[in-house]
């Protein structure tokens, strides 16, 4: 299963830091996500999408997370900002890079009180978040109490107040009360969903509720298209086998290992909910006609990169650049990336590597930077949309660094 975060680093962030939620050839493929944008010109250039708001989990919260529960530190963070930036990786997540494309400045977190600048869209994903209710308290597993629901009632607490507050001066760092039909909407979520109880109920016992699942992320599009949206970018689940962190905790045999180094009934299982999903978006399509509602395939672009990682300029695949232990994997549960524990009297300490630009994932669970900016131009280049979606029709695409 997949660790959601330190919960003593929540209760106590004066002792170590926190780990967060789990998570080919040239196909990139990416969890679930939904986005839409609006039509507006920003920094100078013409694009068509205004905005983007963002639903997820810690695979795309840019400080959700962190600003109701702060407690981060380096080496989160060290590569792209060279600090904690309320993301669980070195750097940007995919979202970032994809409004790098667009030329709309980082998302602001919803829950973001000091410094927040909404007008160009919001992001309401945090770190450990489900699509389903959470059964549990944060301080007993470490799951989100934000989950999709709730990140959907934010969104329309979110047009309440723009309708309300709107001032044309622009100082009241909102959007206008037109963004919502202009905008895209992206959505990054079901990874915990699939990982939280998988290490103790199998893949049986998650297969239950899946369905809910997906069907859960179809009503949420649904919701948002009766609010304006009209463009949803969704990401798929990627391959959970391949994951250094679940390397080390899912029980399996070495019959279950493929010539990759990955486990082939956890990433087979994760296959049949991606194509659940797909159908489910399909459906969705025909139900709002005039919408477009894109499933995104990060799933191959990220199997790709574990399997051949140095036939994209990397050198490890399924080996966590953060982390303890070395080895194959350097992933030790006890002691998550950025963290400090002593055990039997022994001092662990869960450390980044210097290079994490040769790494695909970042800490066992979450993706590096340079591994997002290869799945975020998957999805700019249009390679991994079905159907067909262009984001070139509605906006100049800037390049991202």
């Amino acid at each position: 299963m997949e660790p959601l975060l330190d919960v003593d680093m929540v209760v106590a962030p004066t002792t170590s830091t926190s780990m967060f939620s789990k998570h080919g050839t040239t196909p990139l493929i990416v969890p679930c996500v939904i986005v839409a944008m609006s039509a507006a010109r920003i920094h100078g250039k013409k694009c068509g999408f205004e905005a983007i708001f963002n639903f997820g989990d810690s695979n795309s919260d840019t400080g959700g997370f962190y600003a109701a529960f702060p407690a981060e530190r380096l080496p989160f963070g060290m590569t792209y900002f060279h600090k904690p930036a309320g993301r669980a990786t070195d750097g940007r997540v995919i979202v970032d890079f994809l409004a790098q494309a667009l030329g709309i400045p980082f998302l602001s977190p919803y829950l973001q009180s000091i410094g927040s600048d909404f007008r160009h869209g919001a992001n309401f994903a945090t770190l450990a978040s489900t699509v389903r209710l959470p059964q549990t308290s944060l301080f007993v597993t470490g799951v989100s109490p934000f989950s999709l629901a709730i990140q959907l009632n934010q969104m329309k607490q979110f047009k309440t107040k723009v309708d309300q507050l709107h001032s044309s001066s622009g100082e009241d760092k909102l959007p206008p009360p037109t963004v919502f039909g202009k905008s895209l909407y992206t959505f990054y979520i079901g990874q915990n969903d699939f990982t939280g109880n998988l290490a103790s109920i199998g893949i049986n016992g998650v297969k239950h509720y899946i369905p809910q699942v997906v069907s859960q992320i179809a009503s949420t599009i649904k919701e948002i298209y009766a609010i304006g949206g009209r463009d949803f970018l969704v990401l798929n689940l990627a391959p959970i086998g391949c994951y250094p962190a679940f390397l080390v905790e899912l029980p399996h045999n070495a019959s279950d290992i493929d010539a990759f180094g990955c486990l082939i009934s956890y990433n087979n299982a994760v296959v049949d909910y991606n194509t659940m999903l797909e159908e489910a978006l399909k459906q969705t399509r025909r139900e709002i006609g005039d919408a477009n509602v894109v499933y995104t395939d990060i799933h191959s672009v990220m199997l790709e990169l574990f399997h051949h990682p140095t036939s994209h300029g990397m050198k490890y695949g399924t080996k966590a650049c953060c982390g303890y232990g070395g080895g194959a994997y350097n992933f030790d549960k006890r002691v998550y990336c950025g963290n400090e524990k002593v055990i039997n009297g022994r001092t662990l300490v869960a450390t980044a590597c210097g290079d994490p630009y040769n790494y695909v994932s970042w800490d066992g669970i979450h993706a590096t930077d340079a591994a997002n900016k290869i799945v975020a131009h998957a999805m700019i280049n249009g390679s991994i949309f079905r159907p067909p979606f262009s984001l070139h029709k509605f906006c100049d695409i800037q390049a991202i660094d």
